[in-house]
């Protein structure tokens, strides 16, 4: 299962020493707005503790974590939704990922330019909801002019949808994002979903601060009003400091780095906590397989069963499911070999309507 976040911002807020942060891939980190003119894409692991705790014990030949891409959008400018700047590219990038992390400058550097000329992270959020707020309302308003005529004509799937649409399109004629719609069903979600709107993407607002204000913001006036902000929009806030993470970035000796977090005040970097929280946003968990020759992470969704699950790995796994042996993970760390697990009754035998749990190690019985 992909998981593809895109990092936007305006010009100039940290965007891309962030991306070089989470990926090898180097963008260009000049101080002048569209220096990514083209996305930057970045395949990252994604950190996982209990891999380690699993290579430990199973001593594999390979390992194979999760992963996440990330995708290091190019600044968006006022009048992207009309093509300013690279808008229309830009918010085509924006389009095709699976959720946003909006990075927010909430620091004064006299020697980093800002492109409105102060720095303002609220009016900076708002400009890019604009943006993004207006493109929807050309998607919405071009859907709602096909299903009205069909709406007439008596289909009554494009009626629903053309009541969706008036829904949203007065929404966003308030200034508001797609994500707060309450007065909208799951059914006429569904029916929706392909118009893949940017303002209904789940986001994670990344305050990008001085060091002075690590570890969590509290002292910073801006992060403050960010948070009230992103809980108006049941949205989160991670606080990370952009330049800190690049200085984290270049220490390879394990105990440098512990000393630097420690100095900050920080348990992980801010890197590992963005990951996290970017699987928890999109509502993804991990499950395990392992073994001598691999032990490998499996990205799924939360609540899905066993026969879906192995379905990630290759589609035959569903279709002939049979069962799961399923293993909880702290089983595995406790008795250390399959043997002893089984002999304790550790072991699960699960069938089709199992759902599976984060950190479960399992192995799928099937028969195609």
């Amino acid at each position: 299962m992909s998981l593809q976040c895109g990092i936007v911002g305006l010009p100039n807020v940290g965007k891309s020493t962030l991306f070089n942060c989470l990926s090898n891939a180097k963008a260009q980190a000049a101080n002048f707005p569209f220096c990514t003119i083209e996305p930057n894409i970045g395949v990252i692991t994604v950190p996982d503790e209990r891999m380690i705790k699993l290579t430990e014990i199973a001593k594999p030949q390979s390992i194979v974590p999760a992963t996440v891409e990330i995708v290091d959008i190019a600044g968006l400018v006022k009048g992207a939704s009309k093509g300013e700047g690279l808008g229309n590219q830009f918010l085509g990038n924006i389009r095709s990922t699976n959720a946003i992390l909006h990075v927010l400058r909430c620091f004064e550097n006299d020697n980093i330019i800002h492109v409105d000329g102060s720095v303002n992270p609220i009016r900076d959020k708002e400009i890019i909801d604009t943006e993004l707020q207006l493109k929807d309302l050309e998607s919405v308003e071009a859907r709602l002019m096909k299903v009205q005529k069909q709406a007439k004509a008596g289909d009554k799937e494009a009626a629903k949808i053309a009541d969706t649409c008036e829904k949203y399109k007065a929404h966003l004629l308030k200034g508001l994002n797609i994500r707060t719609i309450e007065d909208v069903t799951d059914e006429q979600k569904e029916l929706t979903e392909d118009l893949n709107l940017l303002t209904n993407k789940p986001v994670l607002y990344v305050c990008n601060v001085d060091e002075k204000s690590l570890p969590d913001g509290k002292n910073n006036a801006w992060v403050s009003q960010i948070r009230e902000m992103a809980a108006a929009e049941n949205s989160d806030v991670l606080v990370i400091s952009a330049a800190a993470e690049a200085e984290i970035a270049e220490l390879e000796d394990p105990e440098e780095r512990s000393m630097f977090l420690s100095d900050l005040g920080l348990e992980e970097s801010g890197v590992a906590k963005l990951i996290k929280a970017a699987y928890k946003m999109l509502n993804y968990i991990t499950y395990f397989t392992v073994g001598e020759k691999e032990v490998r992470a499996w990205t799924i969704t939360r609540g899905m069963k066993a026969p879906q699950a192995a379905g990630v790995i290759h589609s035959d796994f569903e279709k002939g499911f049979i069962r799961a042996e399923v293993i909880k993970y702290d089983d595995y760390v406790t008795y250390r070999a399959e043997a002893a697990i089984k002999e304790a009754g550790k072991m699960g035998v699960e069938g089709k309507e199992y759902i599976v749990k984060d950190g479960d190690c399992m192995h799928f019985r099937f028969n195609v």
